[in-house]
């Protein structure tokens, strides 16, 4: 009767013998799984592949015919021959309408850009022109509208004029500018071609909006000139020169009798005219046409009044000759030699980046709203191809406007088609009514662009960012305030470095957590963030939290982690029924890569570790990482039996081998 319960015991104990023995197995040829993963490809590999493979263009199937391959290369080149296979009459009406309507109010924006751009008016209408037609043939996106824009022509005057002054030299201002428009496309095809879109992200969301919200108060600022009919201006861009600008003027003209009210009560009228249009437009939505005809209906209106009663004879300022017929040639004008080509090419890698940033953040938002997605490096070459011919056809930068691009949406535009229609308008008022333009008032313009800049400030934007992100917020708030008090230039150059200094600061302070057993479960989590999990007594779970052990932030992990075992080490002498610290487990399935001095640090850190009688264990080392650490024999030293795919097998493993108390 005895002997059964021992024969049970036995049997019993033989079984659990055999399942740890198979446990044991299992978790060897999981170790085994990673330990023996091959080799990631080389460098040279990684760098080709991406370009290889730039959005298909020059890709091939075997499988299809010659005539399949072609016409699979040229459509990925020009999405628009995608479109005719459903394109009908009834898609077209909807773009010409919006085409039209999209005209209406982009032939008097370019006119004001151009001024402000202080280029003369006829080569805002120039950009208007050939830009579109070669982004309407390259480009994805349905709904942009390309043409000139407000930050881009501000940042141009305010960057050009310092190395060639427009006053001085008018003709040399012009061509610097359209070299610099030629180095800005070259920039954005290079941007498209190797896949570098992810430059254009070091301008920050956050940046963005500070800097667009610096931008607008800037360009209505330089709109004073106008508004008020002010001769004498400042060059400068920041606040305090611009005001200081106005009331020197003011002050001078005033009692000399040389300042005339009429431009301040006729820009301001329509001024009002056009902000009360807007506001009915957002009101409803009925009425997008409203806030879209209003511009053109301002400048006729206006034109009209100054002709009627010789308005320009009692010092009403007017545009005056606006040069008649198609894009002139501008290929001999380009200045790709000389003392000032790297002048030209640094501002043109500034203005595609702002661009390119503007036109991106504008696609996407109407794509997301369509429901389709937009390719960025397909955008990039659209765009760049764009500037370098409008560079040979006397065109300046052109990208993605907001505001014609929200008017082109409300108009239901069903393809880039939209753009080919505007230019086409844009062409045909260049043929034939370039003249009728001689009266329009100077306030006019200036209180077009005026009116555009209220959506150039995200107010609700930047206090979500600051509930959101603090340090995000400081890089708006820098950008804002380099914009208004410095130049254009420094408010990007504040806002890149603050976003460059949160990544450093992220590198070199990463983030190293304590893990826990989350109860009933296998989960090991932060035990900061979730107070339920335990630690196992005698094991420390620590997990690296970066995307690279590197040489910037190794040594403060291994200073983290030791000190962390000195403290529990302190903490388990104060308590009799545990025992110190016997095994480290890193957790690395965060680490995507380690360098050379984070090697060194492991191995330090395994020595000194070592020499405490503590075991050290690595959990989940991602596939560069494993590669490099076998190549660098710290496998070997720390035993392959060591490396583990989850938490849970280490912590086990350690159990099992005594390491800690039961």
């Amino acid at each position: 009767m005895n002997s059964l319960p021992s024969d049970a015991f036995n049997m019993r104990l033989t079984e659990d013998e055999h399942h740890l023995h198979l446990e044991d197995t299992h978790q060897i040829e999981r170790s085994q799984w990673m330990l023996n993963t091959p080799n990631p490809p080389p460098l040279w590999k990684k760098l080709i592949t991406p370009l290889k493979n730039n959005n298909n263009l020059f890709s091939s199937s075997k499988k299809r015919t010659c005539h399949e391959n072609a016409f699979s290369f040229f459509s990925s080149l020009f999405p628009i021959l995608n479109l005719f296979k459903n394109y009908d009459a009834f898609k077209f009406k909807d773009d010409f309408l919006a085409g039209l309507t999209l005209a209406s109010l982009s032939i008097p924006q370019s006119i004001g850009y151009a001024n402000l751009a202080k280029l003369d008016p006829q080569y805002g209408l120039y950009t208007s022109v050939v830009p579109p037609l070669i982004y309407a043939v390259m480009g994805s996106s349905r709904e942009i509208a390309i043409g000139p824009v407000a930050v881009v022509s501000l940042l141009l005057s305010s960057l050009c004029h310092k190395v060639v002054d427009p006053d001085l030299n008018h003709d040399a201002y012009r061509n610097f500018v359209f070299t610099v428009t030629f180095f800005s496309g070259i920039f954005q095809v290079a941007f498209g071609v190797f896949r570098l879109g992810f430059l254009v992200d070091f301008l920050s969301h956050a940046a963005l909006v500070g800097f667009m919200a610096g931008a607008a108060i800037m360009i209505g600022l330089q709109q004073l000139k106008g508004l008020l009919g002010i001769s004498n201006f400042t060059n400068k861009s920041d606040v305090v020169s611009v005001l200081e600008s106005v009331y020197k003027s003011l002050r001078h003209q005033i009692p000399s009798g040389e300042w005339y009210p009429l431009n301040f009560v006729i820009g301001c009228s329509f001024l009002i005219f056009l902000l009360f249009a807007r506001f009915m437009g957002k009101r409803n939505n009925k009425l997008f046409w409203l806030p879209a005809i209003a511009p053109l209906v301002s400048v006729i209106l206006s034109t009209f009044i100054v002709y009627i009663f010789k308005a320009d004879k009692n010092g009403v300022n007017i545009v005056k000759h606006v040069k008649k017929g198609l894009n002139p040639s501008s290929v001999h004008q380009l200045q790709l030699s000389g003392e000032h080509v790297g002048e030209a090419a640094k501002i043109g890698l500034i203005s595609a980046v702002i661009a390119l940033t503007e036109a991106m953040a504008v696609g996407r938002s109407f794509a997301s709203i369509k429901g389709y997605q937009l390719d960025g490096n397909k955008e990039m070459l659209a765009m760049g191809c764009g500037n370098i011919a409008g560079s040979f056809t006397s065109c300046y930068v052109a990208t993605g406007s907001f505001s014609r691009t929200a008017v082109n949406f409300s108009a239901r535009c069903q393809s880039s088609i939209s753009n080919i229609v505007m230019a086409v308008t844009v062409i045909l008022c260049l043929e034939l009514f370039t003249r009728l333009l001689y009266y329009t008032p100077m306030a006019i313009l200036a209180s077009i662009i005026l009116s555009a800049l209220p959506g150039l400030i995200d107010i609700r934007e930047a206090c979500y960012i600051w509930k959101v992100d603090k340090v995000d917020f400081l890089a708006c708030i820098g950008a804002f305030l380099g914009v208004l008090f410095v130049s254009v230039e420094t408010g990007l150059i504040v806002a890149v470095s603050i976003s460059f200094a949160k990544i450093v600061i992220q590198s070199i302070r990463p983030g190293i957590e304590v893990l826990g057993r989350i109860p009933t479960t296998e989960a090991f989590c932060d035990v900061s963030q979730y107070p339920m999990a335990t630690s196992t007594p005698g094991i420390l779970v620590i997990r690296i939290s970066s995307g690279s052990l590197c040489f910037a932030n190794a040594n403060v992990v291994r200073e983290r982690i030791l000190k962390w075992v000195t403290e529990e080490d302190g903490l388990k002498e104060t308590q009799t029924t545990k025992r110190r610290v016997q095994a480290v487990i890193l957790e690395m399935t965060n680490l995507m890569n380690v360098d050379t001095s984070g090697i060194i640090v492991l191995e330090e850190l395994h020595k000194r570790l070592l020499s405490r009688g503590i075991k050290f264990c690595m959990v989940n080392p991602r596939w560069l990482v494993i590669h490099k650490l076998k190549v660098a024999h710290f496998v070997d030293k720390i035993g392959k039996e060591w490396v583990f795919l989850t938490v849970a097998e280490a912590v086990d493993a350690c159990l099992s081998y005594k390491f800690a108390d039961p």
